[in-house]
C-alpha cells in the first residue's frame, strides 16, 4: 500500500516536471520566434513586444476566472481583487522590460540575466535592511554574478546578433535587471497580501494580478489614438501566423501556471524552484541547438557557473529545511 502511494507520488512529480518543462520551454521558443522572426513577403518584424504582456494578462485572467468557478468551494476570506493594484503596476512594467530586452540581447542571455534574481535581493537586504548572509550564500551569488558577467562580456556570434532588432547589450541587460527589481517588489507585495488574507489561494492571486495587469496594459496599449496597441493589432491582422504564435505563447503561460501551483501544493516551493531552475538551463540548450543561437566555449562555461550557483542555492535551502524538523524535536 505504501509502495503504491510512493509510486503514485513519483508519477505526479514526473507529470509536474513534464508539464512545467514543456509549457515554458515551448513558450520560450515562441517568445524568441515572435521577437526575431520576419513575417510576410515584406519581412516585417513584430516590434511591439509589450503587446505580449497584454495578451498574456487577458488569457491568464480568463483562465484563473474559469479555474475559480470550477474548483472554488464558494468560501470567502481571500484578498479582494482591488488589493493587488500596486503589485499590478510593477507586474506590468517588469515583464514588459524583460520582453523588450529581446530586441537588444539574445534569448539565452535574457534567461541567464533573469536567473540572477538573488543578486538584487541580497544587495537590497544588505544595504537597506542590514541583513547578514552566510558565506555559502555569498558564494552562490558570486558564481551567478560572475557567470552573467562573463556571458555578457564574451563575444556573441554574428549569426545571433543578425537576428536582433537593435543589438545593444548594455541596454538589454539593464532592462533585465530592472525587470528583476520590479519582480522583487511584486513578490514582496504578494507575500504581504497573503499574510493579511491567509485564505487567499493561488487562483485568487492570479485573478487579482491579471485584472490590474489587463487594465494597465489596456491603458498603455490603447489609451490614446497613436498608441502602439493599434499597430500591434493591425500587424496580427496582416500576419495571422504571428497572432497564432502570440496565442500559443499566452496559453503556454497559463498552462505552466497550473503545473506550478500543482507542484507547490503537492511538493512545496523547493521542488518547484528546482524544476524551474533546471528548465531555464534546458531552455538555453534548446535555444542554442534548435533556433540557431550558437554559444562560444566561454559562454557555455558562464552558463555552467550560473547554474552551479543556483544548484548550490537549492541545496542550501534543502539542508535548511531538513534542520527545521530536528529543531522541533529537540524543543
Amino acid at each position: 500500500m505504501e509502495v503504491s502511494g510512493s509510486f503514485r507520488r513519483i508519477l505526479v512529480l514526473a507529470f509536474c516536471v513534464a508539464g512545467i518543462w514543456s509549457a515554458y520551454i515551448y513558450q520560450g521558443i515562441l517568445q524568441e520566434a515572435v521577437s526575431t522572426k520576419r513575417f510576410g513577403p515584406d519581412t516585417e518584424r513584430f516590434q511591439h513586444l509589450a503587446f505580449l504582456n497584454l495578451a498574456q494578462s487577458v488569457v491568464c485572467l480568463l483562465w484563473s476566472f474559469i479555474m475559480i468557478k470550477i474548483w472554488s468551494d464558494g468560501s470567502s476570506g481571500g484578498a479582494p481583487w482591488w488589493s493587488y493594484w500596486s503589485a499590478g503596476i510593477t507586474n506590468t512594467i517588469g515583464p514588459a522590460m524583460g520582453i523588450e530586452a529581446l530586441k537588444y540581447i539574445s534569448y539565452p542571455a535574457q534567461v541567464l540575466a533573469k536567473s540572477s534574481k538573488m543578486i538584487p535581493v541580497m544587495l537590497m537586504g544588505t544595504l537597506v535592511y542590514g541583513i547578514r548572509y552566510t558565506f555559502p550564500e555569498y558564494v552562490c551569488t558570486l558564481l551567478v554574478a560572475g557567470g552573467v558577467s562573463v556571458f555578457a562580456l564574451a563575444k556573441t556570434s554574428s549569426k545571433t546578433i543578425s537576428k536582433l532588432a537593435h543589438p545593444n547589450a548594455p541596454l538589454g541587460y539593464t532592462l533585465c535587471f530592472l525587470n528583476l527589481a520590479f519582480d522583487g517588489f511584486t513578490n514582496a507585495t504578494q507575500d504581504s497580501i497573503t499574510a493579511r488574507f491567509p485564505k487567499t489561494n493561488a487562483w485568487n492571486i492570479m485573478l487579482g494580478m491579471n485584472v490590474w495587469g489587463t487594465i494597465y496594459n489596456m491603458i498603455f496599449m490603447f489609451g490614446w489614438p497613436t498608441a502602439m496597441g493599434y499597430e500591434a493589432v493591425q500587424f496580427c491582422k496582416r500576419h495571422p501566423e504571428a497572432a497564432w504564435d502570440i496565442f500559443l505563447y499566452c496559453l503556454c503561460g497559463a498552462v505552466g501556471q497550473n503545473f506550478i501551483f500543482l507542484t507547490i501544493s503537492r511538493f512545496g516551493s523547493l521542488a518547484n524552484t528546482t524544476i524551474t531552475t533546471t528548465r531555464k538551463f534546458v531552455s538555453i540548450v534548446v535555444s542554442s541547438l534548435l533556433t540557431g543561437n550558437p554559444l562560444s566555449t566561454k559562454q557555455w562555461a558562464s552558463v555552467s557557473m550560473v547554474f552551479s550557483g543556483l544548484s548550490y542555492q537549492i541545496y542550501l535551502k534543502y539542508k535548511k529545511l531538513q534542520r527545521i524538523p530536528r529543531k522541533k524535536k529537540t524543543t
